[in-house]
């Protein structure tokens, strides 16, 4: 096969999967947001046969013959084309391995799964998605045994989401973060603790949605491709740059609940907004990593969202909104109600300090499910038990512990270091970030473009151009290391408390 010929059938092929795993995407999104409850059984259907689809596309003879080739002469290759041909080798070895009758039969069960949760979480009622979860569970040990044998499953896993990712490093991380994050919780939780009680005040729904707006427009967020809609769960889909999508919801007592989901998925937004025009409708053209993916959603959320500086710039937006609920509420107020930190049992609505520790107790049970050294009929007690160990609190019924996330619903098991790593990655940013211009200075003044366009330059452009670790190396002008991320914590809640 000629060069020339070889990369038709790339740019082919790949416009052809881009496209059935967008419109999988966007059927997924209606599922969860607006479609009708019982829609989840024509939309399994429909799932197998697009991951069929899908399926036949990536693992086509031509296709294959057409990536052998390109691999063969990749030193003449430009460095998208490399990286493209890189990407789509691994991914598609991978499929070859897995039968076609069972891939698909996996993406039918994560449709009907999805809604089981739906209903097992409104009804507190773990027995009625453990089926599909115990399912989903041994379907992924089953794919890393014929994927990547040689690894353990859950390395398998977590690479999915964050290359190179492994129970070692996941260990080593947590190793160095978690002694110290504990340190921390114990000094805090001994301190006065500062006045919250204006956050739980009535703000309507439809003044949250002003807000929701009015943040969106703040962080430069281009409102023509971005769209928001309601959801059990807080989450971002994308099928390019060009349509954007945040799910989210609203408590009409705890409004920090949406405004501080709405940041975090706005920082998602904006990295697939903002990824380079010549990588759309490609491999390339979305995030490179969950890890590297949460570091922009944690960065916006707590580093600049939770900080005194933004304080000051939202308390004249929540003034206008709702004045008589902020009238005599400080900006100083407002940071340490924000910032307030306390063990919870929510982990979408935990602080920033006690968040790894949710993170954490989510890696070890996934570790334990995927070495099979417990059953998911333990989950409930095991999860429960770490809640108490970890946090010091009682889980009173599944809706509140084991069935509060989506992710496992969604197969998505591995996930959740990412948010962790995120979180590491982002103050290490700041560190760099804060060697070009005033951070604060910036955010106070609600002047977003210098942010942006630190991020934009150093990681967003690059879409999956770069392997995680190396961009993060770029961008920061040093390899990564969790000791930015202690020390972040440390100086933030030091002078909190």
């Amino acid at each position: 096969m000629t060069k020339e010929h070889a990369l038709k059938i790339l740019a082919d092929t790949q416009e052809k999967l881009w496209s059935l795993g967008a419109a999988m995407g966007l059927i997924s999104h209606d599922g969860n947001t607006v479609a009708p409850k019982d829609a989840y059984i024509p939309r399994g259907h429909i799932a197998a046969a697009l991951s069929e689809q899908y399926y036949l596309v990536e693992t086509a003879p031509e296709f294959g013959e057409a990536l052998d080739t390109l691999d063969e002469i990749k030193d003449t290759l430009d460095e998208k084309t490399a990286r493209q041909v890189y990407l789509f080798k691994r991914s598609r070895r991978e499929s070859e391995r897995i039968p076609m009758d069972e891939y698909v039969e996996f993406n039918r069960l994560l449709n009907d799964s999805a809604a089981v949760w739906h209903e097992a979480k409104e009804k507190s009622d773990f027995p009625m998605f453990a089926p599909y979860l115990e399912k989903t569970v041994n379907t992924l040990i089953r794919f890393a045994g014929y994927t990547d044998p040689d690894k353990k499953p859950y390395d398998v896993c977590l690479d999915k989401f964050e290359s190179g990712l492994t129970v070692g490093k996941c260990e080593e991380f947590f190793g160095a973060v978690a002694p110290a994050v504990k340190k921390l919780i114990t000094r805090v939780c001994n301190a006065p603790k500062p006045d919250t009680s204006f956050m739980r005040e009535y703000f309507p729904v439809e003044k949250q949605i002003k807000l929701a707006d009015r943040i969106a427009e703040i962080m430069l967020i281009d409102r023509s491709r971005f769209a928001y809609a309601l959801s059990e769960h807080p989450y971002t889909t994308d099928c390019s740059k060009y349509d954007v999508r945040v799910a989210t919801h609203y408590a009409e007592t705890d409004f920090g609940s949406a405004l501080f989901a709405n940041i975090h998925e706005c920082g998602h937004s904006l990295y697939e907004l903002h990824i380079a025009d010549d990588l759309q409708f490609t491999v390339l053209g979305g995030g490179v990593s969950m890890g590297i993916h949460e570091s922009q959603s944690r960065f916006y959320e707590n580093i600049i969202g939770r900080s005194n500086a933004f304080s000051e710039l939202l308390l004249p937006e929540l003034r206008a909104i709702a004045p008589s609920q902020f009238r005599g509420v400080t900006a100083d107020m407002l940071w340490k109600a924000v910032c307030d930190s306390k063990p919870s049992l929510i982990r979408t609505e935990a602080d920033e300090l006690t968040y790894t520790m949710h993170i954490l107790i989510r890696y070890e049970l996934e570790k334990k499910l995927m070495d099979r050294s417990i059953r998911v009929q333990e989950l409930p007690e095991c999860w429960n038990t770490l809640y108490r160990e970890y946090l010091g609190v009682e889980v009173p019924d599944d809706r509140h512990g084991v069935l509060q996330d989506s992710h496992w619903s969604g197969g998505a098991i591995g996930y959740f270091p990412s948010y962790a790593l995120g979180s590491a990655y982002g103050a290490q940013m700041l560190s760099a970030m804060k060697q070009s211009f005033n951070v604060d200075t910036a955010v106070a003044n609600g002047d977003f473009t210098q942010i942006n366009g630190w991020l934009e330059d150093r990681i967003w452009k690059y879409g999956s151009l770069i392997k995680p670790s190396v961009l993060l190396e770029k961008a920061v002008g040093q390899p990564f290391s969790p000791q930015y991320f202690i020390d972040y914590l440390t100086e933030k809640y030091t002078e909190l408390y």
